[in-house]
């Protein structure tokens, strides 16, 4: 058993990130109601920027990590259009990219210091940081196109399930699934494009694009459960929020 934990170590990491995540991306809601979704779609994009650096191999392809940090924005996003309506969503994704951008900012202030003699962290923290700035760039840009999509499409994809089946709850799924794919496959395609474009040969490239949307695909399909799991458990009893 140890000797498998090991020899798969990425893989039981990667597929045990998703509900762990995706439950606290329910919890911020159940809890904290719209601001506690808000706050999640802030801390999520700002960590997945800083993790998507992190290259690691998985599932026999190369891939960066942030993917399901990433898609769980997606999850806040489309809860919220779910329980709150298309401009909380909207709301969300705004206050997203001013929270990357103030992240940018700062991150990138701590380069101008000049360290002491003393210092121990300011090497490692401008080897990970030297690369934020377009990393981040990239990412807000596509943020920006994929999760308006997906805000658009889920909303569009609403009117055409609610005519359908004649009520607003039902065809959740099928919003949910479509919308997600169909704005997960712009970002997986733009970003890994844009961001690493030159740090890495075109095969491993295109392995980071391909293992990008796989792994997106996989957790759009996993979070529908968790959108019905938010509605069905609501927001607490007093959401101030709204």
């Amino acid at each position: 058993m140890l000797v498998f934990m090991s020899q798969f170590k990425n893989e039981i990491l990667l597929l045990a990130s998703v509900p762990v995540i995706f439950l606290l991306t329910v919890a911020a809601g159940r809890f904290f109601g719209e601001r506690g979704l808000v706050a999640w779609v802030s801390v999520a994009t700002v960590s997945a920027n800083i993790e998507v650096l992190i290259l690691v191999r998985a599932f026999g392809m190369e891939q960066t990590l942030g993917n399901v940090l990433f898609a769980s924005t997606f999850l806040a996003t489309d809860i919220l259009s779910e329980l709150y309506g298309k401009k909380s969503a909207a709301r969300a994704v705004n206050i997203g990219i001013f929270a990357t951008v103030c992240f940018l900012i700062i991150s990138q202030s701590w380069m101008l210091y000049a360290p002491s003699a003393e210092d121990w962290a300011s090497e490692s923290i401008r080897a990970v940081f030297s690369n934020t700035p377009r990393l981040i760039f990239v990412s807000l840009v596509i943020y920006a196109v994929s999760q308006r999509l997906d805000v658009m499409l889920y909303h569009k994809l609403w009117a055409l399930t609610e005519r359908r089946f004649g009520n607003k709850k039902s065809g959740l799924w099928l919003r949910n699934n479509c919308a997600t794919l169909i704005s997960q496959l712009v970002n997986a395609a733009l970003f890994n494009l844009g961001a690493f474009w030159g740090m890495y040969d075109t095969g491993t490239l295109v392995s980071i694009v391909i293992s990008t949307y796989v792994i997106y695909v996989f957790t759009s399909l996993l979070d529908t459960p968790f959108v019905y799991l938010a509605r069905r458990i609501g927001t607490p009893r007093r959401d101030t929020a709204a």
